[in-house]
């Protein structure tokens, strides 16, 4: 008994150990100047890596940037004399606008218009002269109780389309506003 378990690990050995054994004879076996080219291929990707300062990459602006686009200067100078620490621009985005409108539109038809009136606004930030986001923050608006507010918008719908598919709803919203608080005035039909 004790004879056959002494066999039966001795044969347990030989099977682990014999994966690490042929490892070491492929290494061995291998002519000696292949691993000395390995070292040599290594050592020149190391050499053709750059450095940050051998890959600068130019970003003064173009030589007529200035003749192009000449209130470029004092947008950006505007934006760094800003009195506030957070200094954010938002990013042209019409997809996230048309996202946010969609949103807005859901909570619209539940009557949920505060959270529309969010939306709205937020896609106005993505794409400020989006009318439809315009006119329908609009109609949140006067619903929620801002008359004035609602006005400029739609007045602003109307600046945008003036004769777009919803411009005598906007026209009508702006004279039924103006009877019910003359501080809201209406903007004359173009």
């Amino acid at each position: 008994m004790r004879f056959g378990l002494l066999v039966m690990v001795c044969c347990l050995t030989a099977v682990v150990t014999m994966p690490a054994a042929r490892a070491q004879e492929d290494e061995s076996s291998s002519p000696p100047t292949q691993r000395q080219e390995d070292k040599a291929e290594s050592t020149a990707r190391a050499s053709e890596e750059s450095s940050s300062k051998d890959t600068r990459i130019d970003l003064s602006p173009p030589k007529d940037d200035e003749k192009n686009h000449p209130t470029s200067s004092a947008t950006v100078s505007d934006a760094e004399d800003a009195t506030t620490d957070v200094q954010e621009l938002h990013p042209w985005d019409p997809h996230k606008a048309a996202k946010d409108i969609e949103i807005g539109d859901f909570y619209f038809k539940r009557k949920n218009y505060r959270a529309a009136t969010e939306r709205y606004k937020e896609a106005l930030v993505y794409k400020p002269n989006d009318a439809a986001a315009n006119f329908r923050l609009a109609e949140c608006l006067e619903k929620t109780g801002s008359p004035q507010d609602a006005a400029s918008h739609y007045q602003e719908y109307l600046k945008i389309l003036p004769h777009g598919p919803l411009s005598q709803d906007a026209q009508k919203a702006l004279d039924r506003l103006a009877t019910r608080n003359p501080k809201a005035s209406s903007a004359p039909t173009p």
